[in-house]
């Protein structure tokens, strides 16, 4: 893999701190990352609408293809040389079980966001990654 497109939410402030903390291991460049909340996106142009790829984080490889929810965040932490952190992910009987909680998760990702500190006023959070 060349390169590793991550599209994620920067409204939310636990997901624009992991992005952070994504760029800071991303020593050897693999990483992008594109806001999907940015003026002029598009998700249509990686085939998803706006809506499933607000659902879970994606993540498009250079050769086209996209990867969704815990295979975009194994595939990010590979990319830093980190994989061994979310290995259990990978682990294909344990799938089902890390594919229902991280869908929890994403759909509650803004709650979290308040729940461990970041704080948002009325589900709205609009921390930008930079």
């Amino acid at each position: 893999m060349n390169s590793l497109t991550l599209f994620y939410d920067s409204r939310c402030p636990l997901c624009a701190a992991e992005m952070q903390r994504l760029a800071g291991w991303n020593r050897r460049g693999i990483l992008q990352f594109a806001d999907m909340r940015a003026e002029g996106f598009d998700a249509q142009r990686w085939g998803v609408t706006l809506a499933q790829m607000d659902a879970q984080l994606h993540a498009a490889t250079d050769d086209g293809r996209v990867l969704v929810g815990i295979d975009a965040i194994a595939a990010a932490y590979q990319a830093v040389g980190l994989g061994w952190l979310v290995w259990p992910l990978t682990w294909h009987f344990a799938r089902a079980f890390w594919q229902r909680n991280y869908r929890w998760f994403a759909r509650n990702r803004y709650r979290a966001s308040k729940w461990l500190g970041y704080g948002c006023v009325d589900g709205v959070c609009d921390t930008r990654f930079r």
